[in-house]
């Protein structure tokens, strides 16, 4: 991050740290910061660091970097918390009338998961990849009557569409390889509870079973999933930059 002026404080919230689950596995990460800071568990049980700049600065450099192995066979993963706080609308998810309709019809108003690949489908023939139209702030309801965002959008109607269903549904933030680098930053995708497991939906990619898509965090939308949001005193105009490298591990080693 740049700053046109100088900013007094900062904190950033920063949660760029997967962890291991049923199907991934951290071999190595570590995280490059101005000053050291601890680990703490969010209530969603991410991995989050909080970065505190108590002095005047006028850039901040984050890195992270590191080696997850990933089961890609494995279509389902199982959890011990509950999946009911997932049944909670957002400003960024509500469902408004145009959304429910949309969800009853697509699925025909079926609640397993063949329902929710059909609306994965719909969801991203009515929601065009545009990006640049939306922003953060933008709510799912707004990207969906616009017809057109990005992977944040689309994960956000998709959660508004099965929450109106009744079926738990969370927000996920990570990182997906692709052939392409037409998506090579920071992804998103979606999570529903189904026969007692979380099953992924990534509507931008059209997948309903996850490939190699690596897990940072989860949440109700993306304010409690995006790797990185903080707040600042001065600054004025802030520039953002950045990087994304995602190589497989295969490869890595043969370097």
């Amino acid at each position: 991050y740049r700053y046109e002026d100088q900013v007094r404080n900062s904190i950033q919230y920063l949660r760029m740290t997967p962890h291991d689950s049923e199907r991934q596995q951290v071999l190595s990460w570590q995280l490059t910061l101005p000053r050291p800071v601890r680990a703490q568990l969010d209530p969603y049980g991410n991995i989050l660091h909080v970065l505190t700049m108590d002095e005047p600065h006028e850039s901040i450099v984050i890195g992270a970097r590191g080696q997850v192995e990933i089961d890609e066979a494995r279509e389902a993963e199982h959890e011990s918390q509950s999946a009911l706080p997932f049944l909670r609308f957002t400003r960024l998810t509500e469902a408004d009338e145009a959304l429910r309709e949309f969800a009853k019809l697509q699925s025909k108003n079926r609640q397993d998961r063949n329902g929710l690949i059909d609306l994965m489908h719909a969801l991203n023939a009515h929601i065009s990849y545009v990006p640049g139209t939306t922003v953060v702030e933008t709510s799912a309801a707004e990207a969906f009557a616009g017809g057109k965002g990005v992977c944040q959008d689309h994960a956000h109607a998709f959660l508004a569409c099965a929450r109106s269903l009744g079926i738990p549904a969370r927000y996920v933030s990570g990182y997906l390889f692709t052939d392409s680098e037409d998506h090579l930053a920071s992804h998103a995708w979606a999570e529903a509870w189904l026969d007692d497991a979380w099953y992924s939906f990534d509507v931008t990619n059209c997948l309903a079973k996850p490939e190699r898509h690596l897990k940072l965090a989860v949440g109700l939308d993306y304010l409690d999933a995006c790797p990185v949001r903080g707040m600042r005193r001065g600054g004025g105009i802030e520039q953002m930059h950045a990087q994304v490298e995602v190589a497989p591990l295969l490869r890595v080693q043969q370097q």
